[in-house]
């Protein structure tokens, strides 16, 4: 207690009963603004030179993340399997403005849901905060093919 109260200041047991509130006191409050973790979409940044915003290919990367992770709530109806892991998502490219370019193909250009997909793909992209707007580029080349697929598609599909 003696080492205690020597790092502390505190000259007897009493002061020393206080250490316990005046490390509470220390710590930091993640209620309070000052002492929160950054957000990576407006944390300050050097590179850049505008405070209070990432650096624009960090913001672009982590916005086009957000889309994947929305993206991957999309699923062709004849196929128990997210567009995105089946390999249907070619490209989504973010711009510092927050535009988004998104390049995807179907699995046939016969494909049944091709009236669907693409309009919930652009939904659901729109949907992501900080995304300003969206242009989908509905493509055929290259074609898609079951190699496109991820490995967790083709294990869920029976395809391993």
């Amino acid at each position: 207690m003696r080492l205690l109260d020597n790092l502390l200041g505190k000259k007897s047991m009493k002061d020393a009963q206080d250490v316990p509130d005046a490390l509470e006191a220390m710590s930091p409050d993640p209620t309070r603004s000052e002492d929160a973790a950054p957000d990576p979409t407006t944390a300050a940044s050097d590179a850049d030179g505008l405070p209070g915003e990432a650096p624009a290919e960090d913001r672009s990367r982590v916005l086009a993340d957000a889309i994947i992770e929305q993206l991957r709530t999309v699923f062709d109806p004849e196929i128990p399997v997210n567009i995105y892991e089946l390999g249907l998502i070619y490209d989504v490219d973010v711009d510092a403005d927050g535009a988004a370019r998104i390049r995807m193909t179907l699995t046939t250009p016969m494909c049944p849901a091709a009236e669907e997909l693409p309009p919930e793909v652009e939904s659901k992209a729109r949907a992501v905060e900080g995304i300003t707007s969206v242009q989908l580029d509905l493509v055929w080349e290259p074609p898609w093919s079951p190699d496109r697929m991820s490995e967790s598609a083709r294990l869920e599909l029976g395809m391993l």
